[in-house]
């Protein structure tokens, strides 16, 4: 990259964007903000008001002094991310639209934008690095490990990647806060967002209810005794122990253990739930996965590797298989509640290789 370049930063509002947009000006850089907004229904709402978001995002490029656009590209999303996102739930998984988001709108449809504009590059606030390596451009976890988001970004390409720049990967999160509170950034104080990229900070349940079927039925226990009724399939997700209704009961007389979502059983339409944070109907030693994409472009070797499940999971050693519509894995020590639609990424060290959803588990 020239020493000064175009440069085009998706600036959402939050504190992280906004610093790098800061710190790659400081760099001398040709820097252009981008709000995209991803979702056009019900946008007016307490949980998901783009505008408002844009207004931050508004008010930190004026205090940079940068340009700034507001693109949109809720169709795309639609298309491409909230399609798939309701056929995952309609066949019983859970899926995880932040990384679809990632490689179809915020590394594709944004990309392809910030090149009409002449950009060379485009940059995020995500928490992770790029580096070349032996020619290859390779996805590295970001230096804070409490903040780290390669999860969500394995499946970037290596097109995507070569474009691609993380000015906070170096950082921590606390120095991110502060240097926004001494630029005077408006957003400095911002929390977190935590919703779902398109969903926001509703209730969950309240938002699948107007897109997801209801099916009630019977809530077993691991003997396949009815202990209640749940509202529908698609509203679960393996390990949930909020929101069964289930609460101090007791299961054959034993202790008052929380209880857990273990399985669902499509066939009979029941949702089974065992006793017991550590039950073994919630540990699996393997999965499956398939939909796969590797940041080098081709599925790394057999080998012991280290993998996660979900995001803030603590890296599990694992053994690599390559198989022929995928991989599976096998864990030195049973994981927690692996859920299918959910991604399995694998790492060597600090360097994510990328992953595929999980399909199976045993």
């Amino acid at each position: 990259m020239s020493a000064k370049s175009r440069i085009v930063v998706g600036l959402s509002g939050g504190v992280d964007s906004a610093v790098a947009a800061h710190l790659l000006k400081q760099q001398g850089h040709e820097v252009l903000g981008i709000f995209m907004k991803n979702w056009e229904d019900d946008d007016d709402t307490e949980y998901c008001a783009s505008n408002v978001d844009f207004v931050d995002a508004a008010a930190v490029a004026d205090v940079l002094g940068i340009e700034l656009e507001h693109v949109n590209f809720a169709a795309e999303y639609k298309d491409r991310v909230f399609a798939e996102f309701l056929r995952e739930y309609h066949a019983g998984r859970t899926p995880n639209p932040d990384v679809l988001c990632n490689a179809e709108i915020k590394f594709k449809a944004f990309l392809d934008h910030a090149l009409r504009l002449g950009a060379e590059k485009i940059a995020t606030g995500h928490y992770a690095r790029v580096r070349e390596l032996d020619g290859r451009h390779a996805l590295l976890k970001g230096l804070d490990a409490a903040k780290d988001q390669s999860y969500f970004l394995h499946r970037l390409t290596q097109a995507q990647l070569a474009r691609t720049l993380f000015p906070l990967g170096e950082m921590r999160k606390t120095e991110v806060r502060r240097l926004a509170a001494e630029l005077g950034l408006p957003n400095a104080a911002r929390k977190d967002s935590t919703g779902i990229c398109f969903i926001g900070e509703r209730p969950f349940r309240e938002f699948l209810n107007r897109y997801l079927r209801h099916e009630p039925g019977p809530m077993l226990d691991e003997r396949g005794r009815e202990i209640g009724r749940h509202v529908g399939l698609s509203f679960y997700t393996l390990g949930q122990r909020q929101g069964l209704g289930l609460g101090g009961m007791k299961s054959g007389g034993g202790a008052h253990a929380p209880w857990y979502v273990a399985r669902k059983d499509l066939a009979r339409n029941a949702l089974v739930v065992v006793q017991g944070h550590d039950h073994p109907w919630l540990l699996s030693r393997t999965l499956g996965a398939d939909d796969c994409s590797w940041i080098a472009g081709a599925p790394p070797p057999q080998a012991r590797l280290a993998a996660k499940t979900r995001y803030r999971q603590s890296d599990a050693e694992c053994r690599f298989e390559t198989m022929p519509s995928g991989f599976a894995l096998h864990f030195d020590a049973p994981q927690w509640a692996v859920t299918p639609g959910q991604s399995a990424v694998l790492y060597d060290g600090e360097r994510c290789l990328g992953g595929g959803v999980i399909h199976a588990t045993g």
